[in-house]
């Protein structure tokens, strides 16, 4: 019950942002979206999608070889545009990769440890995305950090409570390590699969690579975006602003990655000096190469339907229909002959005097 509580919570929060953006930005900024876009951006679009999906799908490899599961890397690749099409045809943002975890923990035969696996993968890109976005708002001028300098008794209390939390997190951590409940197995658990999937010599440097190449396409994608709605303002300037989007969507209130991207690019936009309504436009371009990129989604959805029906078809056992044999009508019995012998005369044995006599008949 409260979880279809919260995943109706989660697209209504996503449809009440959209509605708010339409009433105050009207639909001319979305409209632009549709009509600014061409062939050419939308082959961008794709192109860097793919850079960026291939990247994902290694990632994603490392975390589970480095788990114990195998995985190859076609077979994940087909899943990632799967999970991608999936996530942004469906509120949420999440079946997707629900979807490949279990797929892929039922063809190994250990559906927890695969959903670790995807959740540690996800956890890596976001913290690639996390600290990049904060050493950049932190640094470079932008709406953001014009913000916290004239809040700067206020940040500086969150800054301290959220290092205190961090603190109390590490503390309660290490004292679960060391019990016997199932909390404390449960963690042993956790921080050794950090370890091998994440923090092992095998696996970190590439998963820190492919996170950075993921990354590093997102921003060329909103580059890309920003060029097609006719902003000519310098990538310094919109890389702040960018991030800041990007951090948005990991947001849990969405309805397929829309809503809390939009408002907060808005706001950006507008506080960074340019247009608000050119920075939902952008948004929208965004999204709609973010769709484009995961198309291919429907041709691995496609093929697969496919081949179950085939393999169901071949599992089938034929049934040899014999044709039934034309009624034939019973030949006619033949004729009997019949013999008639005479019959004899019936004789009478001779009986003899003496035993006549000695009956007393």
């Amino acid at each position: 019950m409260k979880r279809s509580i919260w995943a109706w919570a989660r697209v209504l929060g996503g449809v009440t942002i959209l509605a708010v953006l339409l009433w105050r930005l009207g639909t001319g900024a979305f409209l632009d979206g549709l009509r600014l876009i061409d062939a050419t951006t939308l082959g961008a679009a794709l192109a860097i999608g793919v850079a960026t999906t291939v990247f994902s799908a290694w990632r994603w490899c490392l975390v589970a070889r480095g788990l114990g599961l195998r995985l190859p890397l076609r077979a994940a690749i087909a899943d990632y545009y799967k999970a991608l099409f999936i996530n942004a045809a469906l509120p949420g943002g999440i079946l997707g990769d629900v979807d490949r975890a279990v797929q892929h923990g039922r063809e190994e035969g250990d559906v927890g440890k695969s959903v670790r696996a995807v959740v540690l993968e996800r956890t890596a890109g976001q913290v690639v995305l996390v600290t990049a976005g904060l050493a950049v708002l932190l640094t470079v001028p932008s709406p953001v950090l014009t913000q916290l300098r004239a809040h700067l008794p206020a940040a500086g209390i969150t800054v301290a409570a959220l290092a205190v939390a961090a603190l109390a997190s590490i503390l309660a951590v290490g004292k679960l390590r060391s019990g016997a409940s199932r909390w404390a197995q449960g963690t042993r658990t956790a921080l050794a699969e950090v370890r091998s999937g994440l923090l092992s010599r095998r696996s970190w440097p590439g998963i820190m690579l492919a996170s950075t190449v993921v990354l590093a396409g997102h921003l060329a994608t909103f580059v890309v975006a920003a060029h097609a709605a006719g902003s000519h303002a310098p990538v310094l300037k919109l890389a702040p602003l960018m991030l800041l989007a990007l951090l948005a969507m990991t947001l849990p209130v969405n309805i397929g990655g829309w809503g809390p991207r939009e408002a907060v690019t808005a706001w950006a936009f507008g506080a960074a000096g340019l247009s608000a309504a050119q920075g939902l436009t952008i948004a929208v371009i965004y999204g709609l190469f973010a769709f484009v990129a995961a198309l291919p989604g429907i041709v691995v959805i496609g093929l697969r339907a496919l081949a179950t029906a085939r393999a169901r078809r071949a599992a089938t056992p034929a049934v040899a229909v014999v044709p039934a044999a034309p009624a034939s009508v019973p030949a006619a019995p033949a004729p009997v002959a019949l013999r008639i012998v005479p019959a004899r005369p019936a004789t009478t044995a001779p009986i003899a005097v003496r035993q006549l006599v000695g009956t007393g008949a």
